[in-house]
């Protein structure tokens, strides 16, 4: 869970700089913070490293990645202290590392360029992944199921570097879908920087997305073992059919995408946002048309959003989410901090959202202004950074 568990560092640190929170500059240090969480991606960079690599004890790695199959799958991201490249919680982090520097990059200042390297890295990899074979998305490198037997640097690792597909016969809609969202997202980010690189994200983010949606079905049915328990799609894929085609939608504008939504009929109530759950996600994507452009088709999904809201703050009639004493989301026992930081990204964009337009609203008897999820949010990003940054004791 490495990947999602610095992705909170990420979403963390911006989301306290954006706000202005105390200790932006003080101890703890968010801006430090927010440089070092890039420094971490560096870290489990696998390929050739470029020359203008921060973390110099690392060296090139899987370099023959993709051989087995005759393709080059060289590059990506190592997914925690493992050797294995997961695509599925890989492309979780790319879609929402774009989706944080496309909501707040002008406020990044010298870590902007640092974001888009950080997704470049990942894109770079996601593009030979959807282009090296017709008809295969491949969607991972490593067999878990033996490298996890064996620790060692991925610049000295032995293991078969086993690689893994979705396919017509064998579908992955939920692992397509999610990579056509980080492809989707990051081709906002390269549009004005570098118009050809984004026009090629785009044109492969829509390849993918027409594979999830024409052949239905889970990455964990077709490829067992290789991805469960370790990240299994547990809410189905309908979910990634709803996030990928709200990016499209976002970076395209085409209305394909906007009646494909429109298809898949009445979405789950979640009261999380995670690597496997994308609901909330796309929900306050999509009503980002209700709220600034205020555009009523999007209505539904606006007031999707507010109900996730209401099952999240803590004063709410309809919360179901349960706090600690001391005031931190408790959501799952494990990695709860990816579940905190990804919620309170949420709750803060919607807030920005609101705060553009000067809206309200309601959970029952309780009225809930921009800054009330703002403010939630805040303590939530401070009480996480705090908690990650406790030292860990051995029994």
């Amino acid at each position: 869970m490495a990947m999602a568990n610095i992705l909170l560092i990420f979403l963390c640190s911006l989301g306290l700089l954006l706000l202005g929170g105390v200790g932006v500059e003080g101890n703890p240090n968010y801006r430090d913070a927010l440089q070092k969480s890039f420094l971490f991606f560096q870290g489990q960079r696998s390929g050739k490293l470029p020359a203008n690599q921060k973390v110099s004890w690392r060296s090139n790695s899987g370099l023959s990645d993709g051989s087995f199959d005759h393709v080059d799958l060289t590059g990506g991201y190592y997914d925690a202290g493992d050797n294995v490249k997961f695509n599925f919680p890989m492309a979780f982090t790319t879609t929402m590392l774009s989706w944080g520097t496309l909501e707040y990059g002008k406020r990044m200042g010298p870590q902007l360029q640092e974001a888009r390297a950080a997704i470049r890295w990942a894109t770079d990899y996601l593009l030979k992944c959807a282009n090296s074979k017709p008809g295969k998305l491949y969607v991972g490198v490593g067999d878990p199921n033996v490298d996890h037997k064996c620790w060692e640097r991925p610049e000295d690792m032995d293991t078969v570097r086993t690689v893994y597909s979705v396919s017509s016969s064998n579908p992955g809609s939920d692992v397509a879908g999610e990579t056509a969202a980080a492809l989707a997202a990051a081709s906002l980010v390269f549009r004005r920087v570098d118009p050809k690189y984004s026009r090629l994200l785009l044109q492969t983010a829509r390849k993918v997305m027409a594979f999830a949606i024409q052949y239905r079905g889970a990455y964990s049915d077709s490829l067992g073992s290789a991805v469960c328990p370790f990240y299994c799609s547990y809410s189905g894929y309908k979910d990634e059919l709803l996030w990928g085609a709200a990016w499209l939608f976002r970076a395209t504008n085409d209305a394909y995408y906007y009646n494909f939504l429109k298809t898949l009929g009445a979405d789950d109530q979640p009261d999380i946002f995670s690597w496997d759950n994308k609901y909330a996600g796309a929900h306050v994507l999509l009503s980002r048309m209700a709220l600034l452009g205020k555009d009523k088709n999007f209505e539904q999904f606006k007031q999707e959003a507010e109900s996730f809201m209401c099952r999240i703050l803590p004063n709410s009639p309809y919360s179901t989410t349960q706090y600690t004493q001391g005031g931190l989301m408790y959501k799952l026992p494990e990695s709860n901090l990816q579940y905190v930081t990804s919620i309170s990204f949420l709750l803060t964009t919607y807030g920005k959202y609101m705060k553009a337009k000067k809206q309200t609203f309601n959970c029952g008897g309780l009225f809930v202004t921009p800054n009330s999820l703002i403010g939630l949010a805040k303590r939530q990003a401070r009480d996480a950074f705090n908690s990650f940054l406790m030292p860990r004791t051995m029994n």
